[in-house]
């Protein structure tokens, strides 16, 4: 079939082989463009192969902190550091 193709295309050697990688690449784009999404819903590859119930709910106690041990929110340490507009 390549051979067929390749006979089949104009000029030199040079040109066929220009000329092939073009039709390759356009068989490339074509796939990618119109077969494959049209293909993708079919495909099982984003189907779940475990389902477990709750698994949205994060459990009690997880997550991150509200704030690093032994640091102190500004309405904690008593005084607000001043801005850069008030000290100068």
């Amino acid at each position: 079939m390549y051979g067929l193709i390749w006979r089949v295309l104009p000029g030199p050697w040079p040109s066929k082989l220009i000329l092939s990688v073009g039709l390759v690449a356009a068989a490339a784009a074509l796939l990618w463009l119109f077969a494959f999404p049209k293909l993708s819903p079919h495909m099982p590859f984003n189907d779940g192969a475990v389902e477990v119930q709750g698994a949205d709910a994060a459990p009690e106690g997880a997550g991150a902190p509200d704030a690093l041990p032994g640091a102190e929110s500004p309405s904690e340490s008593g005084s607000p550091e001043p801005s850069e507009s008030e000290s100068s």
